[in-house]
C-alpha cells in the first residue's frame, strides 16, 4: 500500500494544476489543513479563498467565480459540500450548468477516526441524481492526481470524491484514463467484478482468491459513476454472464444502482452487490469499519460464487 494518504495526493496535484493552469483557483471552508487545499493555498495565496464555515457560501462564491472566467475548486468534507451545500450546488451550479469542480475529501468511510457523523456514504447517490454532473470515484494516487489535471479541461458540473486514507497503487503512470471509460483491469469468463474507489484493490484479491477455486472473474474499474460506460459493462455481461458490484458506498443509488440500470436495458443478467446496507458507519479504525460494514475481499468472494451459481 502507498504511504500516501489520497488527500495529499489530491493536494499537491491541485497545486501542480494551479502551476499549469492560471485561471485555476481554489475555495475551501475553514478546513484546508485537513483537505489538503493548503498545499494549493500556499503554492498559489492569490488564488485562494477561505470562506470560514460556510460552505454554501462557499459554492455560491465558486459559482460567481466560474462566471468570470475562472475554474473554481470548491473543497470540504463530503458529508458537508454534498449535504448541507446541496441547495446552493442545485440551483446555482447544475440548474444553470456553471463550470464549478465540487470535491468531497473524507469520502466514504475513510473518516474513520471522526464516526458516522463525519463520514459520507451517501454523497455519490446526491451528486449522481444531480442533472448534468459527473462524478468521479478515483482508486488510487495514479488514478487521482490524472482526475484532478485533466478537470480542468472538463467544462460543467463536476464532483470528486477524495479519501482521507492511503490506497494499494494499482496503476502505472502511462494507464489511460478518460472521464466515462472504464478501465479492464483484469479478463475473465465466469463472473464480472465491477468495482470503484477503494474498493477495486478488494477487488483484485478476490479475484486471485476466485482463481484458485477455478472461477475466472474479470475485474472492470468505473472511476467515473457518472457518466457511466454502458457499453463495456454490456459487453463484459456479455462475457461473463454475471457481474458483482463492489462499493464503499450504500447500495441505494451509487454503483449497484447505476449497473442495474444499465444493464437491465443492455445485457440482463444476474447482479450481486458488495456495497453498505441501511446503515451509517461507526468509529474505529479504518478497515475495522470496513469489515463491519461488509466490505472485505471474503465478502466479495461469496457474493461472486453465489453470481456464478445463479447463472442456472
Amino acid at each position: 500500500m502507498s504511504k500516501t494518504p489520497l488527500r495529499d495526493v489530491f493536494g499537491k496535484a491541485l497545486a501542480e494544476l494551479g502551476d499549469i493552469n492560471p485561471n485555476v483557483v481554489a475555495l475551501d471552508a475553514d478546513l484546508a489543513g485537513a483537505t489538503r487545499s493548503a498545499i494549493f493555498w500556499k503554492a498559489h495565496p492569490d488564488r485562494f479563498f477561505n470562506v470560514g464555515i460556510a460552505e454554501a457560501n462557499m459554492v455560491s462564491v465558486a459559482a460567481g467565480l466560474s462566471t468570470c472566467g475562472k475554474i473554481p475548486y470548491a473543497c470540504t468534507f463530503a458529508f458537508l459540500i454534498t449535504l448541507r451545500a446541496l441547495d446552493q450546488i442545485r440551483s446555482q451550479v447544475c440548474y444553470p450548468h456553471l463550470n464549478v469542480k465540487l470535491v468531497g475529501t473524507n469520502g466514504g468511510l475513510s473518516g474513520f477516526g471522526d464516526g458516522a457523523t463525519h463520514q459520507e456514504v451517501a454523497d455519490l447517490a446526491v451528486m449522481r441524481a444531480m442533472p448534468g454532473t459527473t462524478v468521479v470515484v478515483p482508486s488510487d494516487e495514479v488514478t487521482l492526481r490524472k482526475a484532478v489535471l485533466q478537470s480542468a479541461n472538463h467544462v460543467g458540473p463536476f464532483y470528486l470524491r477524495v479519501p482521507r486514507v492511503p490506497a494499494p497503487v494499482l496503476h502505472d503512470s502511462e494507464v489511460h484514463f478518460e472521464f466515462g471509460r472504464g478501465i479492464v483491469m483484469r479478463e475473465g469468463s465466469d463472473v464480472t467484478i465491477v468495482a470503484m474507489g477503494m474498493m477495486l484493490s478488494k477487488a483484485m484479491e478476490a479475484a486471485d482468491v476466485l482463481a484458485g477455486r477455478a472461477i475466472s472473474a474479470a475485474v472492470i474499474e468505473i472511476h467515473t459513476l457518472k457518466p457511466i460506460d454502458a457499453e463495456l459493462l454490456a459487453s463484459s455481461a456479455s462475457k461473463t454472464g454475471a457481474i458483482v458490484t463492489v462499493e464503499e458506498h450504500t447500495r441505494y443509488g451509487g454503483l449497484y444502482s447505476a449497473v442495474v440500470e444499465v444493464l437491465s436495458e443492455l445485457k440482463p443478467v444476474p447482479v450481486r452487490h458488495v456495497a453498505i446496507e441501511d446503515r451509517f458507519g461507526e468509529s474505529g479504525q479504518y478497515e475495522e469499519i470496513l469489515a463491519v460494514c461488509g466490505l472485505t475481499v471474503e465478502h466479495i468472494v461469496r457474493e461472486a460464487e453465489i453470481a456464478v451459481s445463479s447463472k442456472g
